[in-house]
C-alpha cells in the first residue's frame, strides 16, 4: 500500500462529529482511518462517501475499553498508511441520567476507561512518535471532544461527570508537557446537542425528527461545521494556538449561564 503524505485518525467515527471531521480532512490530502466499536454497515459507508467524494479513507472496529486496541492500531496504522499527522479523539461516555443508588460500581469504571483512561492510552501510543517528528519540522496534533460535563457537573451525572472531568484535566496536563515539545493538544467541549443520527437520534428515536423542528434553525451544533473547527485548530501557526475551546448553537445559552 502507497503510505499517504499524513494521516487523520478518529476513535469514535460516527455519523456525526467524527465522520464529518473525517470527511473533511480526507477533502484535503489526509488519509482518514475511521475506528468505532460497532456497526460495521455503517462504518463502510462512511469510508465509501469520503471516497466518492475523491478522498482516501480507511475503517476498523475497535472496543476502546479492551486492552491493547488502541496501541495496536496506532501500530498498524503508522506501518502499514503513514504517520498520524492528527488524532481526534470522539469517544463519548454518556450513560444518562441516573442517580447516586443507581450508578453500578460497573457503569461508573466503564465511563472512566472511556472517556479518561482511552485517551490517556491513545496519547501514551501516539506522542512519542509526533514528539519525534516535531523535532524534524513536522506538526503532531491531537483533538480531543469533550462535554459540558467537564466543566460542570449534574444531578444523574456522576459517572460523566467525574470521567469528562478527568478528560479535561488530561488534556491540561499533555498540554503542559507536550504543546513546549511542538505537538498540539486541544480540548473542545461541546456545549450543547449535535446534529447526529446515530447519537442524539438513536437516543431519541421517534422522536428525534419533532425535537429538531423544536429548536429551531441553527438549533443543533452542526457536525460539518464542528468539522471545520478541528480543521482550524490542526492547523493553527504555533503562534495562535488554543488549547481549550467551547461550542454551541446560538440559540443555546452557555454553560456558565445555564441555572
Amino acid at each position: 500500500m502507497t503510505k499517504a503524505k499524513g494521516v487523520f485518525l478518529v476513535l469514535g467515527a460516527g455519523a456525526g462529529i467524527g465522520g464529518h471531521a473525517a470527511a473533511r480532512f480526507a477533502r484535503d490530502g489526509y488519509h482518514a482511518v475511521l475506528a468505532r466499536r460497532s456497526d460495521e454497515d455503517g462504518l463502510r459507508a462512511l469510508v465509501a462517501q469520503i471516497e466518492q467524494a475523491g478522498g482516501k479513507a480507511s475503517g476498523r472496529l475497535l472496543d476502546a475499553a479492551q486492552p491493547d486496541t488502541i496501541e495496536d492500531l496506532v501500530e498498524e496504522v503508522e506501518n502499514s498508511i503513514g504517520p498520524i499527522e492528527v488524532a481526534l479523539f470522539n469517544l463519548g461516555a454518556q450513560i444518562g441520567n441516573r442517580t447516586l443508588a443507581d450508578t453500578s460500581d460497573k457503569a461508573f469504571e466503564l465511563g472512566w476507561r472511556l472517556a479518561t483512561y482511552a485517551p490517556f492510552r491513545l496519547a501514551r501510543a501516539l506522542m512519542p512518535r509526533m514528539v519525534e517528528r516535531a523535532k524534524n519540522g513536522g506538526r503532531g496534533t491531537l483533538i480531543v471532544t469533550s462535554a459540558t460535563a467537564a466543566v460542570r457537573g449534574n444531578a444523574g451525572q456522576h459517572s460523566h461527570a467525574a470521567a469528562m472531568g478527568g478528560r479535561r484535566m488530561l488534556c491540561q496536563s499533555l498540554n503542559a508537557e507536550f504543546a513546549p515539545q511542538g505537538v498540539h493538544v486541544a480540548h473542545v467541549v461541546i456545549d450543547g446537542p449535535v446534529d447526529a443520527p446515530d447519537t442524539l437520534g438513536k437516543m431519541l428515536g421517534e422522536n428525534f425528527a419533532a425535537y429538531k423542528a423544536s429548536k429551531g434553525e441553527d438549533g443543533l451544533l452542526d457536525p460539518a461545521a464542528i468539522a471545520d473547527t478541528y480543521w482550524h485548530l490542526a492547523h493553527q501557526p504555533r503562534s495562535a494556538w488554543t488549547h481549550e475551546i467551547d461550542l454551541r448553537p446560538w440559540s443555546d445559552t452557555p454553560w456558565w449561564n445555564d441555572n
